[in-house]
């Protein structure tokens, strides 16, 4: 099924990183692709029409938080996702996994599924993979995601081989519940930190076929040497000519060096969540516009970006919208630094191409180093 979605167009000859094309219902995606966070279907503080102007090709939303509220049958009767938000290019539904792993209260995990209460109002709820399933075939997203069970950072062993077993039972139900042939459903492989069972998950997914392949169960607070480790085996074993996302990932410095290890697919909620408390990604690192020198800076956030943000207003400015509260700061913040993020892969394709990833890689790691990622509850 899957292989006709994707293609590989292009090789960087110095590392692993590849320029593809992913072929979905509501239109073509270039590789690697970053995706903004719109759990609740909006990107915090930004429209369709800034996210359109911005370039972005695909966004992630999430069925957990979309079942509690509105509920998934309000909005299949509504004309589907898309309709709803007003966004008429690809979208990728997470399945809950994580979310009912922060998020809720009260988690009982059994082979059928999860039994969580509700964070919004302590209501009980019971999801099990076909009902994950079920909501994202009615939320009508390009990309739905197996139903998957996540465990924290340190986890013993005996725990991430159960959770990994569970997980694969449960990607093997999703795959036989799943009828929507407008639909692509991605497998999510796991195993913690362990190699082994890496392996081991990665290799029984792949048997299955599934037209895309997600490494899950990273960024959950493990080291970054640990968790590059586990990317540089899972890229080894998942299929060439299926897509590959890295979940929940992360900083320019780890987008880069993923990319060169043969991921395709990422998302990451720091580039909004930092716009909306006064950090802005520039080409000279972050910048906390919190700080008081820049209460009489008249320079943009970054001379070298052309986003909106950076062509109207000056360091000052924004900084005086942050400290009167003004709603306007964090919305030009999160505008800009979607930019950033939405340019860096610009640059990452045609690095490809140029064969010139590596030298991506050595400038985000410089401008960013060792800052940990977040994944959206």
């Amino acid at each position: 099924m899957a292989a006709q979605h994707f293609r590989v167009l292009a090789r960087d000859p110095n590392t692993r990183a590849r320029l593809g094309e992913l072929h979905l219902a509501h239109g073509t995606v270039a590789t690697p692709v970053f995706m903004p966070i719109a759990t609740q279907g909006t990107v915090k503080m930004l429209t369709a029409d800034d996210l359109e102007a911005l370039g972005a090709q695909m966004l992630l939303a999430n069925a957990y938080h979309l079942h509690l509220r509105p509920g998934e049958t309000l909005i299949a009767q509504l004309g589907g996702l898309h309709r709803f938000m007003g966004w008429q290019r690809p979208i990728l539904t997470d399945s809950g996994g994580f979310q009912v792993f922060s998020l809720s209260t009260l988690r009982e995990v059994t082979d059928e599924g999860v039994r969580f209460r509700s964070h919004h109002d302590g209501t009980d709820h019971f999801l099990h993979p076909e009902t994950s399933i079920r909501i994202q075939e009615a939320l009508g997203s390009d990309i739905a995601m197996v139903f998957d069970d996540v465990v924290a950072y340190p986890c013993p062993r005996e725990q991430a081989q159960a959770a990994m077993e569970r997980s694969l039972r449960w990607a093997e139900r999703c795959r036989k519940a799943h009828r929507r042939p407008d639909q692509l459903l991605f497998a999510i492989t796991h195993g913690g930190v362990y190699a082994d069972l890496r392996r081991w998950c990665t290799e029984r997914l792949v048997a299955m076929d599934f037209p895309g392949y997600a490494i899950g169960g990273l960024s959950v607070g493990e080291p970054k040497e640990q968790m590059f480790g586990m990317v540089a085996l899972s890229t080894e074993l998942l299929p060439d000519d299926k897509p590959r996302y890295l979940m929940g990932v992360g900083t320019p410095a780890d987008i880069a060096r993923a990319v060169a290890l043969g991921v395709d697919m990422f998302d990451c909620v720091l580039p909004t969540r930092l716009g909306r408390t006064g950090t802005a990604f520039t080409a000279q690192g972050r910048l906390n516009l919190r700080n008081a020198r820049y209460a009489t800076a008249l320079e943009p956030l970054d001379p070298t970006c052309d986003c909106v943000t950076c062509r109207r207003y000056s360091r000052a400015y924004l900084r005086h919208l942050f400290k009167a509260g003004e709603a306007t700061g964090p919305r030009l913040l999160t505008y800009h630094n979607l930019h950033f993020y939405l340019r860096l892969m610009d640059r990452l394709r045609a690095a490809i191409v140029a064969g010139t990833v590596h030298q991506i890689v050595d400038e985000m790691t410089r401008l960013f180093p060792d800052e940990p990622s977040e994944r959206e509850a």
